[in-house]
C-alpha cells in the first residue's frame, strides 16, 4: 500500500501541471454551459443558431477552432512525419477553400436563411428548393449528416485519447470518454450559444499553442539551423523501410502531389460544404460582423496551418532511429511523443489544454448539428412536436449519439487523416452543389437538389471501397475528386431536364431578394 501511494504521489508530481491546467480548462467549458442553458433552451432558434445574435468576431474565431481540431494539430501534424515539409501545401489548400467559403457563401447564405427562417443545413434545402421532393432532400441531407459525421468525430477523439496515453499514461478509451462526454455536457447544456462562445477562447487558446508547437523541436534541437540540418538528410526510414535522405525537405520526394491534392480538396472542402462549418453563417448578428469575419478568419487559419501542418517533419530531429522506424507507423502518435520527449509539464500542460480545445471545439459543432439533423430535420419531419419537445429530444439525441461515437473511436475503422478526409469528401461530394446552386442559380431545381447529393454520396462510397484501395494506379486519386466533379455534373444536368419544377418567381424573388 505504501508503494501505492508512493507510485500515486510520484505521478501527480510528474504531471500535476499537465493535470491542473486541463481540469481547469474543462471546468470552464462546463461553466460557459451552465451560463447559457437558459437562455439555450428558450426555443430552436436559440438552442440551434443562438438566435442569431453573435459578434462577427466570435464567429470568426469559432470557424476557426471548429474546422483546425485535433484531426489538423496531431493527425495532420503528425502525417508530416511520413510525408515531409510537402505536407504543408495540404495547408494551402485549406486556407484557399476558407477565403471561397467566407467570400462567395458566408453573407449569402445568412441572407437566404435568416429570410427562410431555416436553422438547419437540411431545412434549407427544403425552403429554398420548394420542390416535390423538398422534404425528400431534407431527410437525404440529415441522414448524410449523421453518417458523414460519425468518422470525423471518431478521428477527432483518437487524436485526443492518444495524447492523453502518451503524455499522461491514461488508457486509450479512459481518454475517449473524457474528451467525448465532456464536450457533450456542455453542449447539451448551452447550445449554439456555448458552442460558439467556447469555439472563440478555444481559437485564441488554438493559436497560441501552434507557435508554441512549431517552436518545441528547434528549442530541442537546439535553434532552426540545426534542426534543418537534421532534418535534410536523416537515417530514418520510409513505412516501406527505404532511407528517407533529403526527401523530408525534398517537395514529393515522400508522397505524391495527387494524394495531397486529394487531401487538400477532401478537407478543405468542408468549409464550403459541411453543416458545422456553413451554420456558422446563421449565427452572425450584423453585416458589419460578417465583414470581420470575412477578413480575419482566412488569416486565423491560415497562421495555425503555417505552424502546424510541416510539425511532424520537424520532430524528425527529436527522434533516434528506433523512435523513428516505430512513429513512421504510428504518425497519429507524432505530437505526444514530440511533448513527451520535451519534458516540460508546464509546456505540455499549455499544449494539451490546446490541444483538447481543437479537439473540443469541433466535437461540439459536429455533435450540435447531429442532434439537428436527427430531431429537426428527420423526426420532427414525420412526427411534429412542440418547441420545448424539439429542444429536449435534440439533447437526448446527442448524448445518444456521442456513445456510438465512443465505441467507434475505441475500435477505430482508419488513422485520423483518412477518417476525416473521407467525411469531409462526403459532404463536399453531397453538398457543395446543393448549397452553391441554392445560393447562386435561380434555374437550380429540388431534383438536380436530391439525385446530385444522392449520386455524389454514393460515388465516393463506391470508389473508396470498390476501386481506390483495389487498383494500384488509382490508390493515390482521393475519392473527393470523382465523386465532387460527378455530383456537380449531376446537379447541373438534371436541373435543365427539370427546369419545370423550378419554384415560382415569387419563392425566388423572396430567396434572392430581387
Amino acid at each position: 500500500m505504501h508503494s501505492a501511494n508512493l507510485s500515486v504521489l510520484q505521478y501527480l508530481a510528474d504531471n500535476g501541471p499537465i493535470l491542473f491546467l486541463t481540469a481547469v480548462y474543462l471546468a470552464a467549458c462546463l461553466g460557459v454551459g451552465r451560463y447559457f442553458s437558459k437562455r439555450a433552451s428558450k426555443g430552436v432558434s436559440e438552442f440551434y443558431v443562438a438566435k442569431r445574435e453573435i459578434p462577427g468576431w466570435v464567429v470568426s474565431l469559432a470557424f476557426f477552432s471548429t474546422f483546425a481540431s485535433t484531426n489538423t494539430y496531431i493527425g495532420q501534424a503528425g502525417q508530416a512525419f511520413a510525408a515531409g515539409l510537402s505536407w504543408a501545401w495540404v495547408g494551402v489548400f485549406w486556407t484557399v477553400f476558407c477565403m471561397i467559403s467566407w467570400l462567395l457563401l458566408g453573407p449569402r447564405l445568412r441572407d437566404q436563411t435568416a429570410g427562410l427562417k431555416s436553422v438547419t443545413i437540411p431545412d434549407y434545402f427544403d425552403f429554398r428548393y420548394k420542390s416535390p421532393l423538398s422534404r425528400a432532400i431534407r431527410v437525404l441531407a440529415a441522414a448524410t449528416i449523421l453518417f458523414a459525421t460519425l468518422w470525423y468525430m471518431a478521428g477527432i477523439a483518437k487524436g485526443c485519447a492518444h495524447l492523453l496515453e502518451t503524455v499522461l499514461d491514461i488508457p486509450y478509451a479512459w481518454g475517449a470518454a473524457v474528451i467525448i462526454f465532456c464536450t457533450c455536457a456542455y453542449t447539451v447544456m448551452g447550445g449554439m450559444y456555448s458552442v460558439l462562445w467556447t469555439d472563440a477562447v478555444q481559437g485564441v487558446m488554438m493559436l497560441v499553442i501552434a507557435l508554441i508547437m512549431l517552436a518545441i523541436p528547434f528549442v530541442y534541437v537546439g535553434g532552426v539551423g540545426e534542426t534543418m540540418r537534421r532534418i535534410g538528410d536523416v537515417r530514418h526510414v520510409t513505412a516501406a523501410g527505404e532511407p528517407m535522405g533529403d526527401g523530408l525537405v525534398t517537395f514529393g520526394a515522400l508522397v505524391s502531389f495527387t494524394y495531397i491534392l486529394g487531401i487538400g480538396l477532401a478537407v478543405g472542402a468542408k468549409q464550403i460544404a459541411e453543416p458545422r462549418c456553413l451554420v456558422r453563417f446563421y449565427s452572425v448578428d450584423s453585416a458589419r460582423g460578417m465583414r470581420f469575419a470575412m477578413t480575419w478568419t482566412p488569416v486565423f487559419l491560415g497562421v495555425s496551418l503555417v505552424c502546424v501542418m510541416g510539425l511532424g517533419a520537424l520532430v524528425h530531429g527529436m527522434a533516434d532511429e528506433r523512435e523513428a522506424a516505430y512513429l513512421i507507423h504510428h504518425t497519429d502518435e507524432v505530437v505526444g511523443f514530440m511533448l513527451a520527449k520535451f519534458d516540460n509539464p508546464w509546456v505540455s500542460g499549455l499544449c494539451i489544454m490546446g490541444l483538447f480545445a481543437a479537439g473540443m471545439s469541433s466535437l461540439a459543432s459536429v455533435m450540435l448539428i447531429v442532434g439537428t439533423a436527427a430531431v429537426g430535420d428527420i423526426w420532427n419531419v414525420y412526427r411534429p412536436m412542440s418547441a420545448a419537445s424539439v429542444v429536449r429530444m435534440t439533447k437526448l439525441a446527442i448524448a445518444a449519439y456521442s456513445v456510438v461515437v465512443f465505441l467507434c473511436t475505441v475500435f477505430p475503422p482508419a488513422g485520423i487523416v483518412e477518417l476525416t478526409s473521407f467525411s469531409g469528401a462526403v459532404f463536399a461530394a453531397g453538398f457543395f452543389p446543393a448549397v452553391f446552386g441554392g445560393l447562386y442559380l435561380r434555374w437550380g431545381t429540388g431534383h438536380g437538389a436530391f439525385w446530385s447529393m444522392l449520386i455524389g454520396m454514393l460515388t465516393c462510397v463506391a470508389w473508396r471501397f470498390f476501386f481506390r484501395f483495389e487498383y494500384a494506379t488509382l490508390r493515390d486519386v482521393h475519392e473527393i475528386i470523382p465523386s465532387f466533379l460527378i455530383s456537380l455534373a449531376a446537379f447541373l444536368v438534371i436541373s435543365k431536364l427539370t427546369a419545370s419544377k423550378a419554384p415560382d418567381e415569387r419563392h425566388l424573388k423572396l430567396v434572392f431578394g430581387r
